[in-house]
């Protein structure tokens, strides 16, 4: 049985789920932060999935990273499954702007987390709901 590991949880805000991830947004609005899950039961790193289901993952981070590419005024975009911390696979996508608080380190325990404001966080679901309808279920 899936279960989403709780340093997850509490880093971040669900928004719902495709055929075979979990989208989640990191809440931390210094940087565009999107987070894709396997919902798989105790998967930790990506040679360890099926044929098919990274073929899934590969497809979903392809989506994923062109809706932010054309949402968010970024230079770059990181994407990254480190796991050091929190073993369950999961895949960063970061946007990132020259001149943002990290540039150009890592984002990685560089200060302390910025929450959105709630409303901002509701534009951001009705956003991804509306570009991703038939893919993206809610939770």
């Amino acid at each position: 049985m899936f279960e989403l590991d709780s340093r997850l949880q509490q880093d971040t805000v669900d928004f719902g789920h495709f055929p075979l991830c979990r989208l989640l947004l990191l809440n931390d609005c210094s940087y565009p932060w999107f987070v894709l899950v396997p919902q798989r039961e105790k998967l930790r790193e990506i040679h360890h999935m099926t044929e098919v289901d990274r073929q899934q993952l590969w497809l979903e981070s392809t989506q994923l990273s062109l809706w932010m590419e054309r949402f968010f005024n970024f230079d770059k975009l990181n994407v990254a499954a480190l796991g050091n911390v929190v073993s369950q696979l999961h895949l960063h996508h970061v946007g990132r702007r020259i001149g943002d608080p990290a540039w150009p380190r890592p984002v990685w325990g560089y200060r302390p987390a910025v929450p959105y404001p709630v409303e901002e966080i509701e534009k951001l679901q009705q956003v991804t709901r509306s570009e991703f309808t038939g893919l993206l279920n809610k939770t």
